[in-house]
């Protein structure tokens, strides 16, 4: 059956069996994923999938289904699940199925060009990317240690019965390539990066010659002595700590007592330096959209504005919890996922002075450009974390040695709090998580 017949056939069925509203959202992904080692295809993907979820109101409980099939069987079965799934819901909080808002921004976050590149032309950046790398000229570099191109395009269609008709689509393309140097005993890893919607700003040059001075430049990287340092936390590194505690700041976190957040809307929790955006209409935004996942229109909004907390992230249930109106944040991982709440471009708005600036200003200090193992060393309840990281020292301040096999331990709260300046350099890296480099003033590190 066709989709938007099926759907206008599934609303109908539901409302006359007794369900009181309805909603339908439907997703559409295809993607494309290939790799390569030797100068040759290793791996290669291509996927498409479409499916269809129903959420409904039954007797005042919310009710869920999904499906990937659109024939008439299928919506008997999403309404009877619909049905089933509310009559076992014992949370007594108030949900909602949206009517809609006035009007809703232009977001374009679709490059119809991208769609029209080929795979052969895909494949031929993949080899060529592989190819500059291993022909830089310096025979320290011994080989790729993974070469990935991939590309994907969705779309995202809501329809309720109270009328509301919403549609979005997005494309993106990703490159990567990591590289392994040699020299004696020593080995290390580089690596360069590109996300465009345009494919020819992709360049395999750009990206091989990334992988290969970070390789390099790492291959005496050793540890500094344990002690404190001033710090700045890089634009490469910051995105993945934000990510990891953007929970706190999310209002459904926070009424489930999981977030230091809770009822601090209007305190100074950061320093006056600090502004935290949540921007789902940043063009070019990974996450830019012009509604979410409920059919909310989407807004700007600082979190944080000059040290302050203005606001949590809210979707209709939290908000309605809290007494306010939704921010907009209401989220869904794919269409048979329930409704959560996550933030949209999440960014640290940048300040007026670059990295080579601040580590002038700074004069002795480390750069972190990464840190791993969050999962198991950083806890988004309390704050607390104990990370293995990377980066190079500071001295008489311009960039020093390379550094790594140390551990850098704080507190998220209290970082935001001693942050002594956030730099210019904005970068979204590898997702919709972005920051400036920043000076986070002195944390404990232990080295040798």
């Amino acid at each position: 059956m066709e989709k938007n017949v099926f759907i206008e056939k599934l609303l109908k069925a539901a409302l006359e069996d007794g369900i009181e509203a309805a909603e339908v959202y439907t997703s559409d992904h295809d993607s494309f994923r290939a790799m390569s080692t030797t100068g040759e295809i290793t791996d290669y993907a291509v996927s498409s999938r479409s499916g269809l979820s129903l959420r409904g109101l039954y007797h005042g409980k919310m009710g869920y289904a999904s499906t990937e099939a659109y024939d008439d069987d299928a919506i008997a079965m999403l309404i009877r699940a619909v049905i089933e799934s509310a009559e076992l819901v014992e949370d007594d909080a108030v949900q909602e199925i949206y009517h809609g808002d006035e009007s809703y921004p232009q977001v374009d976050n679709y490059a119809p060009s991208l769609d029209e590149v080929t795979e052969e032309q895909k494949l031929k950046l993949l080899l060529e990317t592989e190819k500059c790398a291993m022909n830089s000229g310096d025979p320290r570099i011994k080989q790729v240690q993974r070469n990935m191109i991939s590309t994907s395009s969705s779309a995202v269609h809501i329809v309720n019965s109270y009328g509301l008709d919403l549609s979005s689509r997005d494309n993106m393309a990703v490159a990567y390539i990591s590289v392994i140097a040699r020299d004696g005993e020593r080995v290390s890893t580089g690596m360069g990066l590109a996300c465009d919607r345009d494919f020819s700003k992709i360049s395999p040059k750009k990206m091989a010659d990334e992988a290969v001075e970070e390789a390099l430049f790492n291959l005496n990287a050793a540890p500094v002595p344990s002690g404190t340092y001033r710090l700045i936390i890089d634009k490469h590194c910051m995105p993945d700590l934000l990510a990891t505690f953007s929970d706190i700041f999310s209002a459904d976190q926070a009424q489930q007592g999981m977030s230091l957040l809770a009822g601090r809307e209007g305190e100074t929790i950061a320093a006056e330096c600090v502004t935290l955006m949540d921007d789902p209409h940043l063009k070019g935004g990974e996450a830019s959209s012009p509604f979410d996942a409920e059919g909310v229109a989407t807004q700007v909004k600082a979190v944080i504005e000059n040290g302050r907390l203005t606001t949590l992230l809210h979707n209709l249930k939290t908000a309605r919890k809290a007494g306010v109106r939704s921010t907009g944040n209401a989220s869904k991982y794919g269409y048979a996922s329930p409704i959560t709440v996550e933030p949209s471009n999440f960014y640290f708005k940048p300040g007026k002075r670059t990295l080579e600036e601040m580590m002038a200003s700074i004069g002795e200090g480390l750069v972190i450009t990464e840190m791993s193992g969050m999962h198991a060393g950083a806890n988004p309840v309390s704050g607390d974390f104990s990370l293995l990281s990377k980066g190079y020292t500071i001295e008489n301040g311009r960039k020093g040695r390379a550094v790594e096999q140390i551990t850098v331990a704080g507190n998220f709260y209290t970082m935001l709090k001693n942050i002594r300046e956030v730099g210019s350099d904005l970068e979204f890296f590898r997702s919709s998580y972005g920051s400036p480099s920043v000076d986070v003033g002195e944390m404990t590190v232990a080295g040798k």
